[in-house]
Formats: structure tokens, sequence, C-alpha cells
């Protein structure tokens, strides 16, 4: 799988407003998101390390109870079973890379 067509990838809603295409590699999963404005992430922790990246829009990130707003090119790094949520400030773009694999997106 060294050239992935990412528009070829089927994409999965995986809470309202929140539809993602995967690729899983062997030790990450790559999560490219588009979000509705508006569109919540409840809070949640789990136990894979994220890199979480604006592509396009703003977006709120709550993490360990700290709302963080950032926007197209900025990157926030969650360490694993932190507390954080989401909110959609504008339409947008993210891309979400876990480490280790999602298999729980793998399933989807």
């Amino acid at each position: 799988m060294p050239l992935v067509e990412l528009n070829s990838i089927t994409p999965k809603e995986i809470v309202p407003g929140y539809s993602a295409r995967f690729i899983h590699t062997e030790n990450m999963t790559f999560s490219y998101l588009d979000v509705k404005a508006g569109s919540a992430l409840k809070e949640h922790s789990h136990p894979h390390e994220q890199v979480a990246h604006v592509l396009e829009g703003r977006f709120q990130l709550t993490l360990a109870g700290e709302p963080i707003e950032f926007g197209t090119g900025e990157v926030m790094v969650i360490p694993s079973n932190v507390p954080h949520s989401g909110l959609a400030i504008t339409d947008c773009k993210l891309l979400d890379v876990f480490h280790p694999v999602r298999e729980d997106y793998r399933a989807l």
C-alpha cells in the first residue's frame, strides 16, 4: 500500500458531523476528517498518542479542561489517556494521527 488515493476511500461518519477516511499502517492510524461547523465531539480519552492537524478551518480542542482554538496549519499533540473534546468553529478538514493503530477505527 505505498500509494493511496485518499478520494478512493469511502468516508465513514464516526459521530454526527464528523466524516472520516482511514489509512492504517502497521503502527499508526491516519484519520482524514471533514467536519461540519458546530459539530461537537464529547469528552473522551484513549491510550493512543494523537497528533491533530487542522488542514482547513478553525477548531476548538478542550484538552484536560483547557479550551484551545487552533486553525489552518496548526497542530496539537494529545498525550495518551488525557481527556479531550472538540468543537468545529467552522467547517474543517482535519488530520488526526494515532499511535498505535486504532483497532476500533479499523473495524468501521
